[in-house]
């Protein structure tokens, strides 16, 4: 029987893992996503075409590959079915879980109404009902995608939730759907997703079993994990690799090698802390080159310097087996490059990740730059400095730096 390989994000989200996966995923047959929603977006470029993903697992631009979306996974039905129309062989190489849960257009319209009441005080979200929608899971008045498969008794299932809470709308100033927009809208969600909605756990058991190669994968990084992220700035499902499990209906036993996905510096998309932000040009030069602009929103992401102390934990955390470094050609010509190291913490210098990180300030070492390393495919052709960086990455957050990306292109990554 073979074993599921995870790639998981170990930073704040949009480390680059759509290009690894799918760059990996050729070697695959099937590749599940776990968690997450329509908030998460991934970014491939294959010979000069972009692809922008949110909810369709990054294998599917492998077409020998079947591709899972998982029951971990909050699912909104006019983002996937749009999502869907950039691709037209998908018979068989799509499964949905009859048990991921359907995050419906009421639940964006909460997520909105709420972001907007809390003022100075919101975290930033996307706005895509995500958390409303993991609320309703754990509340247990959630609706699961199976049910689709009957869309009348689900739209008078969903009329006495609109009637339970009732108060809960009027209070948020929410309009709505009408019952017949209503009606129309999951006939219509219905139609297009039955064929593809399955017991998935089932079929990846079956996949390990007949030792096929399974490779799965998240959304958000570690850094957003609802238990181990920078609570209450982080989002509502565990983005570790055991969400993984959790969110495919495996156990650890079943999992392979673990890759930790990190750019070779850092992002951050919305409120929170983070350590490691840089404020002036360097910060910016780093937003410009790496169009360090959200798939999912067009959000400017926040850049700063690698942390070490935090991709340390997070690899910790995972149980990573390998680090892919991410977009190392965004550092080219930069004359001196930062690492964090260490965060100073009321006076004290620590070399861990406190569960506060308000209040921490980083302490840096400071690493030559290089010219560039564009389009490099061979470890050893990397400028000396690269390899300096690299490897000391790998001493300070005490894992091997495997895969090295050179270029947003498929093909320009080095596998060591």
């Amino acid at each position: 029987m073979s074993k599921a390989d995870i790639i998981v994000g170990i930073q704040w989200g949009d480390e680059g893992k759509g290009k690894i996966v799918d760059k990996l995923a050729q070697e695959y047959d099937v590749v599940c996503r776990s968690q997450g929603g329509h908030n998460a977006g991934h970014t491939i470029w294959v010979d000069g075409v972009r692809f922008a993903l949110h909810l369709v697992p990054s294998g599917i631009l492998n077409p020998k590959a079947v591709n899972v979306i998982g029951n971990g996974v909050v699912l909104n039905p006019p983002s996937i079915i749009k999502e869907l129309t950039q691709f037209s062989d998908l018979e068989g190489r799509l499964l949905i879980s009859e048990k991921a849960q359907l995050n419906l257009p009421y639940h964006s319209l909460i997520d909105l109404a709420r972001e907007k009441l809390k003022g100075s005080n919101a975290i930033g979200t996307t706005g895509k009902g995500i958390g409303p929608a993991y609320s309703d899971k754990i509340n247990r008045i959630g609706h699961r995608a199976g049910e689709l498969l009957n869309p009348a008794k689900l739209y008078e299932s969903i009329l006495e939730y609109f009637a339970q809470n009732k108060i809960i709308f009027d209070a948020l100033d929410i309009v709505l759907p009408s019952n017949e927009e209503l009606k129309g809208q999951l006939e219509e969600y219905s139609r297009e997703l039955s064929p593809f909605i399955v017991n998935t756990t089932n079929y990846v058991w079956k996949a390990l079993e007949e030792n096929k190669r399974v490779l799965l994968e998240g959304a958000q990084g570690t850094m957003l994990d609802i238990d181990h992220g920078t609570y209450p700035y982080v989002t509502s499902s565990n983005t570790v690799s055991a969400g993984a499990c959790t969110g495919l209906g495996l156990n650890p036993k079943d999992i392979g090698t673990i890759t930790g996905i990190t750019k070779a510096y850092c992002t951050r998309v919305g409120n929170g802390p983070f350590p490691s932000e840089d404020f002036g040009d360097d910060g910016e030069t780093m937003a410009r080159v790496g169009k360090e602009f959200g798939t999912t929103t067009g959000r400017k992401r926040r850049c700063g310097w690698f942390d070490a102390v935090a991709v340390k934990y997070a690899s910790r955390l995972n149980g990573c087996d390998q680090l892919s470094l991410m977009k190392l050609d965004v550092l080219d010509g930069f004359d001196v490059l930062k690492i964090c190291v260490a965060y100073e913490l009321n006076g004290e210098i620590i070399d861990y990740m406190p569960s506060d990180l308000d209040n921490v300030k980083p302490v840096y070492e400071e690493i030559k730059g290089w010219d560039s390393v564009v389009g490099c495919r061979d470890f050893d052709k990397l400028p000396a400095t690269a390899k300096q960086y690299i490897t000391r990455i790998e001493e300070l957050t005490k894992t091997k730096v495997g895969i090295i990306s050179t270029s947003p292109e498929r093909e320009d990554t080095i596998i060591r």
